[in-house]
């Protein structure tokens, strides 16, 4: 009996085959059987068939078959329309099979080719239209979750076909019939979101950078008027869980118990054997948060209610369902499980995502990582701009405890306290801009990073002097850095100089000092922070002294940097000025009171009594800075990482006979 059952599934199985084959023969199998297509989709898939004949092929021999893969298309999205889910999960799973095998054969040369070898130019409108609707209709309806999941799948594989994706002329056909409705439907309801939100904001992503820099996108022009709170809430969210999954398992591995010298040893002698396999491991989880960086980028970018989502206590559930493989229906039907806990302090997504970029900026040794590193920075930019964002993150009622990685380094000790103060979100990002400074001075200068990273410190201090904010911050350690980062350049100018325009950056560290010492009384806390300002830089005085000295070196030799060296001479007048007028003061004071070594309350009051006769310049348009735009300075790296996103998909995604054979069963239980 078993070895009959056997044959009957060996039978149906040629059955599908021969049916194929002859397609790609060119033959009509249908011809004489009125009955044939229905019967075609009750039949199992055999995906890897289909697509090992496609790869077969050669050019002429495709170009040949167009007629029978073209009446395949349409009668597998005819299909869809069957009262018979089965059906029409295997019209799917056909579609599938064929979109992949097309482009996968087109190679490089991708365009109107594909639409036509794959649905026919003279009905590609139409066909594609029926399509997009029944699709919709699968998202938006009260269908199973397996397969909401195959037609985002197949929309997946649609918009991923091509690495350039505004190469990918298809798409000019979700332009013209949308999903975004759908997409954002699936993030408003918690059960849809917690299965399909990784895969609906990736999609919705990929739609938004389709010829964005050259005709109106519509799904741009729709995410930038979202004002559903809820749909914004769950599209935030989807990242939040990715993020704060890759904080958890970080931390986690931190946190793993430290032996002694033995262990110690054995395991610097283990990680020699395993660095370049969790090299790799990094690597991949980075490139899978690249898709939700961007996805999260483009919401910041685009729409200003977002900003609520973005800083909003995060007490919804929030599901883990945002890795880009395929939801198994053991995960489906496990349905919610709250990761809330009642001793975990309020957090939201901005929480999340500045711990995340603690430890992005903790790994910048790969172009990759860099990469990654730059959209964490372009996305605070953002943030930093946004005047709703600022009133929230500067509000000294709303504290949160943000868990900031430090990387360990030969000249400090990382504290074990995993503990962090309750403060305002503009501390924890000040924080996180020194910590970046302070841990990547090398002769491989991230210069624009370090500029990314000084533009950010420059918004939020141009917001507090504008709105007379007086946040208590720690600001000498921000001074500290910026004076060590001077230091830095000026240590290694031969080398820094061949290659990297770090005038510039002083320019802008400089700025920053200026800003304090012309606006500080607005928004330091305190007149003392005052008084310590000028303390540390009459303290680290030779650092601006041989600053100012290096700069107009380079104004009066030449060189590429001639207009950037006279810029930074010329903002050190006021910084030249505090030096040259209390330096005098402070020795006489010593020499009249016989002390040869001041202590820093002694420095601090001759300080104190001497403001009055110090004369200051005031320089213009110290709070006012280039307002943040993608177009046309960021175009390339953005059409980069969609590349980059793209392709991690590519490699992800792979129909295999598992995975058909698991979405069968789901159906023949619901069915």
């Amino acid at each position: 009996m078993g070895k009959n059952h056997g044959c009957s599934k060996k039978s149906l199985k040629e059955k599908v085959v021969q049916i194929y084959e002859a397609f790609f023969r060119g033959e009509d199998p249908s011809c004489g059987n009125p009955n044939f297509w229905d019967e075609l989709f009750l039949l199992r898939v055999n995906v890897d068939f289909i697509e090992g004949e496609f790869e077969r092929m050669n050019s002429e021999e495709l170009i040949r078959l167009k007629d029978p893969v073209n009446s395949l298309f349409y009668h597998s999205v005819c299909a869809l329309k069957a009262d018979h889910q089965i059906r029409i999960v295997n019209a799917l799973q056909t579609l599938c099979a064929l979109a992949r095998g097309v482009y996968k054969k087109t190679h490089g040369d991708f365009g109107f080719d594909v639409i036509n070898l794959l649905v026919g130019f003279d009905v590609a409108e139409s066909q594609m239209q029926v399509l997009i609707e029944y699709l919709t209709k699968f998202l938006t309806g009260g269908y199973p979750a397996c397969l909401k999941s195959l037609v985002l799948k197949f929309l997946l594989i649609l918009v991923t076909a091509t690495e350039n994706v505004s190469q990918n002329t298809l798409l000019e056909y979700l332009m013209m019939n949308s999903v975004f409705e759908a997409i954002i439907q699936l993030l408003t309801d918690p059960q849809t979101r917690l299965v399909h939100g990784y895969d609906a904001i990736l999609l919705l992503t990929i739609l938004v950078n389709y010829r964005k820099y050259e005709t109106a996108n519509p799904y741009i022009v729709k995410l930038s008027i979202v004002d559903n709170e809820v749909a914004l809430n769950g599209y935030g969210q989807v990242v939040s869980v990715a993020l704060s999954e890759f904080n958890r398992k970080f931390a986690q591995e931190e946190e793993e118990p430290q032996g002694g010298f033995l262990t110690t040893l054995t395991s610097m002698v283990g990680n020699m054997f395993v660095a370049e396999e969790n090299g790799m491991e990094t690597k991949s989880l980075s490139r899978a948060n690249d898709a939700v960086l961007l996805a999260l980028y483009e919401a910041v970018h685009l729409n200003r209610n977002f900003i609520t989502a973005l800083t909003h206590s995060l007490t919804d559930f929030c599901g883990p369902s945002t890795s880009p493989t395929p939801v198994s229906s053991e995960r489906t039907n496990q349905g919610p499980t709250d990761i809330t806990d009642i001793h975990t302090p309020p957090s939201n997504l901005l929480v999340t995502f500045l711990e995340f970029s603690s430890i992005v900026f903790q790994n910048t040794k790969t172009e990759a990582n860099i990469q990654t590193a730059k959209l964490c920075f372009t996305i605070l930019i953002c943030i930093a701009e946004d005047q709703y964002a600022n009133s929230i993150m500067h509000d000294i009622n709303m504290v949160f405890k943000v868990q900031l990685h430090r990387v360990p380094m030969r000249h400090r000790k990382v504290s074990s306290e995993r503990r962090s103060p309750s403060r305002p979100l503009a501390c924890a990002i000040l924080d996180l801009m020194v910590e970046f400074i302070f841990s990547h001075m090398r002769k491989t200068l991230l210069l624009e990073l370090f500029n990314r990273c000084l533009g950010i410190i420059h918004r939020l201090l141009c917001y507090q002097k504008k709105c007379r904010v007086r946040l208590q911050h720690n600001w000498k350690e921000l001074w500290t850095a910026l004076i060590n980062l001077l230091k830095f350049m000026l240590s290694h100018e031969s080398d820094l100089v061949k290659k990297y325009n770090t005038f510039q950056l002083a320019h802008q560290v400089i700025n920053i000092f200026n800003l304090f010492i012309t606006f500080g009384d607005t928004f330091l806390p305190s007149p003392t922070s005052y008084d310590e300002l000028y303390y540390e830089i009459i303290r680290m005085h030779q650092v601006f002294d041989n600053t100012y000295s290096m700069a107009l070196r380079y104004t009066t030799t030449g060189g590429n940097w001639k207009d950037s060296a006279a810029k930074l001479t010329n903002s050190l007048v006021n910084i030249r000025a505090i030096i040259n007028h209390f330096s005098p003061k402070i020795d006489s004071w010593a020499a009249t009171n016989y002390i040869s070594t001041l202590t820093e309350e002694q420095v601090l009051d001759v300080v104190r009594n001497n403001y009055d006769t110090l004369t200051l310049k005031l320089h213009d348009n110290l709070d006012q800075f280039e307002r943040y735009s993608e177009k046309p300075k960021e175009s390339s790296f953005f059409t980069q990482m969609v590349r980059s996103v793209v392709s991690e998909y590519q490699q992800s995604l792979n129909f295999t006979s598992l995975e058909q054979q698991n979405l069968l069963q789901e159906f023949s239980t619901i069915t």
